[in-house]
């Protein structure tokens, strides 16, 4: 029988259907990749087993979160992907991931980053809100762009600013919105309109929780 609060509080019931160890996981993944098959997401949650993944999976199923769904042929394999009403929990993740990014700090050099990780951090990063605006970024070996709020995974032609970072000066440009942690080619105001798109900070990053020593 699946865990519950047993309340009458929305808070409580949304906890019911996604607050279970890597339920949220589950939806991040959906969200930043679409349609994923049952071993893809085992091979993307690592340290996930298999049997807590399909429960997890049933859970959200039950719960009206995400379906399954059959690929016809050639590919007749299952996908598991996101109901209209698990793609609501979007904006939920984009306020939840700068909240958390603000105590997590930065990434170490050493940090076990998958590759198409910056396409993913960019659709997290910034609600597919229309800026007007087109940003390439490339930080390392990656490169990803946002389109006028919407994120695509490659370079793009003529984009109003090009701008190159690391990974740590990734996070401090879009967590500290430091503009001097990344180099621009372009047009400096284009990348202060897609910056201001992004969730208010309402206490300093002083104020946030320091990072813990080691993760």
């Amino acid at each position: 029988m699946a865990k519950t609060y047993d309340q009458y509080c929305p808070i409580a019931h949304a906890l019911d259907l996604v607050g279970e160890r890597w339920s949220l996981l589950v939806v991040r993944e959906l969200l930043e990749q679409g349609p994923l098959r049952y071993s893809d997401l085992h091979s993307r949650l690592k340290g996930c087993g298999t049997n807590i993944l399909a429960a997890r999976l049933r859970d959200l199923e039950r719960g009206g979160v995400i379906r399954k769904r059959r690929l016809p042929p050639p590919a007749a394999s299952s996908v598991y992907e996101l109901t209209s009403y698990g793609q609501e929990l979007r904006p939920v993740l984009h306020l939840l991931a700068h909240w958390g990014a603000r105590s997590l700090g930065p990434p170490t050099p050493g940090e076990d980053l998958r590759p198409g990780w910056l396409a993913g951090a960019l659709r997290i990063a910034f609600a597919p809100a229309p800026t007007g605006r087109s940003v390439e970024f490339r930080v390392g070996d990656e490169c990803a762009s946002l389109v006028d709020g919407e994120v695509v995974c490659d370079t793009v032609d003529a984009p109003d600013a090009v701008v190159t970072t690391d990974a740590s000066g990734f996070y401090r440009l879009v967590v500290d919105r430091d503009l001097a942690a990344a180099s621009v080619t372009g047009s400096t105001s284009a990348v202060l309109d897609v910056l201001a798109a992004l969730p208010e900070q309402l206490t300093s990053a002083d104020e946030a929780v320091a990072p813990p020593a080691s993760r």
